[in-house]
């Protein structure tokens, strides 16, 4: 692969690695707290030797207390700090719910902007990794719902430095999302240095003519697979990451529909309450008269968690195959 000259070719893992150390080593305000981040250099080795360097004061190993860990960084974050939370694994979420969705996305409204909370709560989430109940969860959903909070899913390893970049510069709570099956998996170019890409913003990934496809995370990149088959096949499919689940990127989303008219949305939470159902209701709302089709949904089915049985977990999952097939009938609709 021939690499851009002020850039090296990272995996997603090493570029949250990465963009991590970097926000230590040059801005003293920024801790990094959760279990096992420490000694052990979290469960991934995303801050191996942190601690080393930094200290056990700015590279804190936690108690198995979730909203602990979320309550003192938002503690932190009031007092100057530069907060990194990390909840070990998404499922393990649950617990600091009130903290994230009570304290931190109400601070500066409740305080009338006279305090901000600017915490970034980082977390592996996802399936396709035989993790079952306990390690394949999606969460987006949970907390779209909540005014003051950021959402962040990036799909590549540029995406993740850029946008963990700008959540770690906000003023405000960021939930970032970093779909653990992509940790190695994917590889590209990362600029070097301190960039940001502004939240909120979507990127087109591919353009087409005939469907727009909206996703994010993992399968953004087996939507690019199916859409690039279907392409072969005459079909030409519009592909958009969103990046940032919340804010949403309306405008990307509407562009193209009017250009396309058919929209299908692909995500790996649960269908019914997701982001789709969200996308769906503005698209209706906003470009009802530009659709020659339905609007189509695929995504988990209505089960409370993926099974560990790898049959299991490919039937709750999709799949390049699967999303071919759903992007081919609604083209031929």
């Amino acid at each position: 692969m021939a690499v851009t000259a002020g850039s090296k070719v990272l995996n997603n893992v090493e570029a949250v690695r990465e963009t991590l150390y970097e926000a230590m080593k040059n801005d003293d305000r920024t801790v990094i707290l959760g279990e096992d981040v420490g000694a052990r250099g979290n469960v991934f080795l995303i801050t191996k030797d942190f601690i080393n360097e930094f200290g056990p004061e700015r590279v804190i190993d936690t108690p198995i207390a979730e909203a602990s860990i979320v309550g003192i960084a938002i503690g932190m974050a009031m007092e100057g700090l530069r907060p990194i939370a990390e909840i070990q694994f998404a499922d393990f979420i649950y617990p600091a719910f009130n903290q994230i969705v009570g304290e931190a996305a109400k601070t500066r409204y409740r305080s009338n902007g006279e305090y901000t909370c600017p915490l970034v709560i980082r977390t592996p989430y996802g399936g396709g990794v035989r993790g079952a109940l306990s390690h394949s969860v999606s969460i987006e959903a949970l907390f779209y719902h909540v005014p003051g909070l950021k959402i962040v899913a990036p799909a590549f390893p540029a995406d993740v430095k850029g946008l963990l970049n700008a959540a770690i510069d906000d003023p405000d709570p960021v939930l970032f999302l970093e779909h653990k099956k992509t940790y190695r998996l994917i590889k590209g170019e990362v600029p070097e240095g301190h960039y940001t890409i502004p939240l909120g913003k979507a990127n087109v990934l591919k353009e087409g003519k005939q469907l727009t496809v909206v996703s994010y995370g993992l399968y953004v990149h087996w939507a690019l697979e199916a859409a690039k088959k279907l392409e072969d096949e005459g079909m030409s499919v519009e592909v958009i990451d969103l990046r940032s689940i919340r804010p949403m990127d309306k405008t990307a989303i509407l562009n193209s529909v009017e250009k396309t008219r058919k929209l299908l949305i692909i995500h790996e939470d649960n269908k019914f309450g997701g982001i789709g159902a969200e996308i769906s209701a503005m698209v209706a709302e906003e470009a009802l008269f530009s659709l020659d089709g339905p609007i189509r949904r695929l995504c988990a089915p209505d089960v409370p968690a993926m099974g560990y049985a790898e049959p299991l977990e490919h039937e709750y999952m999709s799949s390049p195959e699967k999303m071919a097939d759903a992007m081919r009938e609604l083209v031929r609709f």
